[in-house]
């Protein structure tokens, strides 16, 4: 007669087990996934495919008992807490793009182009939610996807399951990461402020020097000429940016 044993069910299930849940909670807090037209059953099928994936590379697993709620409780948070730290991670320098793109479209005065936007439940302009989906595509393009499992896939080295459930926070800090939107955002949008300050400072100029100019007139559609054409020029250089503040939260978890 086939039988098994305790010990061996959780020697089969701890290694699937812990991976799945911090996979599932890092698709419920990155972006794309953690929309709301994004199916629950996709996030659940994803998790399972990518704990699965990541076997080989993952450090062996205790089998830890399962019937001590204080135990599994703390095992819980532990994934789930890393999980949606690393989404939270790969959200802000989202954030800080879509924060640049608030700071161009103001000094090009494309601010005033407001919409609600109904993925995520919020006000958007035009130049945020332009940047929004280009670093979707970037994040694609550059193999984001891939370096993110990879480093789910380190973190269960450097935070290993059931060591201390809540090192993470004292280790990490995420409570710091905020102010990184504020420095990326600002980093990748100065080129083009210094260009439209420019445009400002010559229309001043302008203004002083032939008054019977209606600088307002003239003003709006050339700060939005300019503004178009410096992010033309831009884009290209966006991928350095992008990908350096995404490996350097990414490296908290390795």
């Amino acid at each position: 007669m086939f039988g098994v044993t305790e010990a061996q069910l959780l020697a089969w299930l701890n290694p699937l087990l812990w991976p799945f849940v911090r996979t599932l909670a890092l698709f419920a807090g990155m972006p794309v996934f953690s929309q709301r037209n994004m199916p629950m059953r996709v996030r659940v099928g994803l998790s399972l495919f990518v704990a699965l994936a990541m076997q080989p590379s993952l450090p062996p697993i205790p089998p830890l008992p399962l019937d001590a709620p204080p135990l599994l409780l703390g095992l819980v948070g532990q994934q789930l807490l890393i999980g949606l730290c690393m989404g939270f991670a790969v959200r802000l320098v989202f954030a800080a793009l879509e924060f640049a793109g608030e700071l161009i479209g103001l000094q090009m005065g494309l601010n005033f182009a407001g919409f609600f936007d109904p993925a995520t439940g919020s006000q958007g302009t035009a130049s945020s939610r332009f940047f929004g989906s280009m670093v979707a595509f970037l994040f694609i393009a550059i193999n984001g996807h891939l370096l993110l499992i990879d480093a789910l896939a380190q973190s269960f080295h450097a935070f290993p399951v059931g060591e201390e459930p809540f090192r993470f926070l004292r280790v990490a800090q995420p409570q710091t990461w905020g102010a990184e939107i504020f420095r990326i955002g600002l980093w990748i949008a100065l080129p083009l402020i210094t260009m439209l300050m420019f445009v400002n400072l010559v229309l001043g100029v302008i203004s002083r020097v032939a008054p019977q100019l209606n600088v307002f007139s003239v003003g709006f559609p050339l700060t939005v000429s300019v503004g178009l054409l410096g992010l033309t020029a831009t884009l290209p250089l966006m991928q350095q940016p992008f990908m350096v503040a995404l490996e350097r939260l990414l490296a908290v978890f390795g």
